[in-house]
């Protein structure tokens, strides 16, 4: 009788194995074997990530090597957050330096055999106000650049640039980087020009799709994850998912959480009942999840690591592949998240730096193979 049990179990797990998938078809081996790999580790482990770690940090930019993170404790994060605000520089000039810059930090995570995630900021492409929504100033531009609105035709020119630029993204293996891209997060609040007042569900969902399916199939971009993030502003899945344009558009999901974490309010249930929601949904689907954005500015808190973020990840047995604190500002003695050589949470960031949960850098072996 457990002969034909423990059979469809394992044919369960192939086929789930097989299921879970990026969603191009045409992915690279690279990308293909990223998606795996973060599924995989998710189980045990999360990746810590950091928002422009190498580009610049507290006091210091665009030095050889850096990041305030390797400085605490010798290694780099294992993901670096980037972002694509730069496509939108006016100059033809300016937006071939930042370019190139940004190549050289993302192909250097590659060689180094660490990860990127893509955030983009863009800013408005149809008024002025940037990628805020500021009053008077900003018009809504999503239901202009989706298919059939006026400045649909200038939307595709900026995602031919990003595509021609994706592909020209070699590491020293000969293979083209893969990277996580992270458009229109922060979707469900009212502060960025794509968000939730300025455009209807179904002009989200198209635009999503249309930028989705304009890159991977049209431009052939075949090195891209594509990651859904809304804020914290859900409850249950049904609102997770209001703005959720399908699982063939989604490779991962995640949520991006400031509120619950101390910024507003030190609500750790609430966020690892928020991060579970988005947990199971992936476990369900056959998708990755990721705690896509989080942190405390000025972490003046001396247990945050342990104390807070760790407990809400670790609860439930929630399968996260990575966690992005936000950037260390250059210039700003007060907006930075992640911890400098004597920043008060140094001691407490030690300990979350040696639990076997979270992997930096130094710690992954093999992840695009």
């Amino acid at each position: 009788m457990m002969k034909p049990i423990f059979l469809t179990i394992t044919m369960w797990l192939f086929y789930c194995s097989l299921w879970s998938q990026p969603i191009d078809k045409n992915a690279t081996i690279e990308t293909v074997a990223l998606f795996k790999n973060l599924k995989e580790l998710s189980k045990n482990h999360t990746l810590f990530a950091h928002q422009h770690a190498t580009e610049y940090g507290h006091g210091w930019y665009g030095d050889e090597d850096r990041s305030d993170v390797k400085s605490v404790c010798g290694s780099h994060p294992a993901m670096i957050g980037v972002d694509f605000g730069g496509f939108s520089i006016p100059s033809a000039e300016g937006r071939e330096k930042f370019k190139e810059s940004i190549r050289k930090n993302v192909v250097g995570t590659y060689n180094r055999g660490g990860v990127t995630t893509v955030a983009w900021h863009f800013s408005n492409p149809v008024s002025g106000g940037g990628f805020y929504w500021k009053d008077s100033v900003s018009l809504p531009a999503v239901k202009y650049i989706i298919p059939g609105g006026g400045a649909h035709e200038k939307y595709k020119t900026i995602l031919r640039e990003i595509g021609d630029w994706a592909k020209t993204l070699k590491g020293n293996d000969g293979a083209l980087v893969p990277l996580i891209f992270r458009p229109y997060h922060e979707f469900d609040g009212g502060w960025f020009w794509w968000g939730a007042p300025h455009c209807t569900r179904e002009e989200f969902v198209s635009l999503w799709k249309f930028t989705v399916s304009y890159l991977r199939d049209s431009l052939e971009v075949n090195n891209f994850l594509y990651a859904f993030s809304p804020d914290n502003k859900f409850n249950t899945e049904e609102q997770f998912l209001e703005r959720y344009p399908g699982d063939e558009w989604v490779d991962m999901v995640g949520m991006d959480n400031y509120g619950d974490m101390g910024r507003d309010r030190y609500a750790p249930d609430v966020a690892s009942k928020k991060l579970k929601i988005v947990s199971d949904y992936a476990i369900k689907k056959g998708k990755l999840a990721a705690f896509t954005e989080t942190g405390l500015e000025s972490i003046p808190d001396t247990t945050w690591w342990t104390e807070t973020l760790l407990k809400v990840m670790k609860k439930d047995n929630m399968q996260l592949c990575y966690v992005l604190v936000w950037r260390n500002d250059s210039r700003s003695p007060t907006h930075y998240y992640a911890p400098f050589p004597g920043q008060v949470s140094v001691p407490d960031f030690m300990k979350f730096y040696n639990d076997p949960y979270t992997l930096f850098e130094k710690d992954l072996k093999g992840i695009y193979k």
